[in-house]
């Protein structure tokens, strides 16, 4: 198998100020364009035979400014459905739930339309994902890319890493940054992680 590089999104305005961004489909700032126009260089070196992106408008864009051609929705990548915290801090959340951790104790009910996963039923769509990143790299040549989200993301190199899902929590991962899991003597490891170009 290839390299698999990750890709978050550039900075949001929810994303800036802390608040979890699940299934509500907010914009880039004009600095996360910038973030993901300086990942180009770092793409551009490689080359990439399949990429896959969130539905959602700041991980497409961002695919776009950074310059992905042919990528393809994968709406398994979608972030975390943080049900009833959605759009709430982490601060927020410790008022009335002091020990709240978000990979082991998962979110509160949400409505039906986002009702809120816990972290193995994000596991399972990690899990889904790599199997197609596995498909990919087998009818193509390359590098595969995924842009998707932080905290998405953080579970999928876990689970590509062989770890339970909650495992996601040693993974931080900022904003607009290239990660790059890859193979030492035929075992998955981080070849590099939160990359960001020199400034």
């Amino acid at each position: 198998m290839g390299d698999l590089f990750l890709v978050r999104h550039g900075e949001t305005e929810w994303s800036r100020s802390g608040r979890h961004t699940g299934l509500t489909d907010v914009p880039l700032t004009e600095n996360g364009r910038e973030q993901a126009r300086s990942l180009v260089p770092l793409i551009r070196s490689h080359r990439i035979g399949a990429a896959f992106v969130s539905p959602f408008q700041r991980a497409r864009e961002t695919a776009e400014l950074i310059g992905l051609h042919g990528v393809r929705i994968e709406p398994d990548l979608h972030e975390w459905d943080y049900g009833g915290y959605e759009g709430i801090t982490t601060v927020e959340i410790h008022r009335s739930r002091p020990d709240w951790f978000l990979f082991t104790d998962g979110v509160t009910a949400g409505p039906p339309d986002h009702p809120g996963e816990t972290p193995e039923q994000v596991g399972e769509r990690a899990d889904r994902v790599l199997a197609k990143v596995e498909a990919a790299f087998a009818n193509t040549e390359g590098c595969v890319v995924l842009v998707a989200h932080g905290h998405f993301l953080r579970v999928l190199t876990a689970r590509h890493l062989g770890l339970p899902a909650s495992d996601g929590a040693l993974f931080q991962l900022g904003t607009g940054t290239l990660c790059r899991l890859g193979t030492e003597h035929g075992r998955p490891v981080i070849a590099a992680w939160n990359v960001r170009p020199p400034s």
